[in-house]
């Protein structure tokens, strides 16, 4: 049988948590110093082809879906996703990624957002619209990708006939 929790209950896990999120953010987005530029194990572990920005990405999608465990709003769960997901997106790009990986730092961006949420009242409610804006977006992006190419093959066509 499931244990209810009371309101108080339900904050110290909360605080306790949201602890030891932000410590492990720490440690991942800016844990070390050179020259007073701090950085993590996030870019570290990008130098690992593939497993590193698995490992990256998996250890941030815990630290959401613990805060999502304790309350999060829809709403602040897809920005925090996102957040990841560019920080994966263009980190596992070669070069370009070990660069980018040592300037953005999702989740210290995601613990922000989390602070603002808990203890602000900030990123309520329901995500339905940014989740449409996204998906209108990436279909906007097949669709002139498509035309595009068929643009691209009615021009390769013409060379060659």
């Amino acid at each position: 049988m499931k244990r209810v929790l009371s309101i108080a209950d339900k904050e110290k896990r909360r605080d306790h948590d949201f602890g030891w999120v932000e410590r492990l953010s720490w440690l991942m987005d800016n844990n070390f110093q050179i020259a007073g530029f701090r950085f993590g194990l996030d870019p570290i572990l990008n130098f690992v082809p593939f497993a590193g920005t698995i490992a990256s990405f998996g250890t941030s999608f815990v630290l959401v879906m613990v805060m999502w465990r304790n309350g999060a709003s829809s709403k602040l769960v897809v920005k925090m996703l996102i957040n990841i997901s560019i920080d994966a997106i263009f980190g596992a790009v070669p070069i370009f990624g070990y660069i980018f990986d040592f300037f953005n730092k999702a989740n210290t961006k995601n613990i922000k957002l989390m602070k603002e949420h808990y203890y602000e009242n900030k990123h309520q409610g329901s995500a339905i619209w940014l989740l449409l804006g996204i998906l209108s977006i990436i279909l906007l992006f097949f669709v002139g990708t498509i035309y595009l190419l068929w643009i691209a093959g009615e021009w390769v066509w013409q060379l060659l006939f």
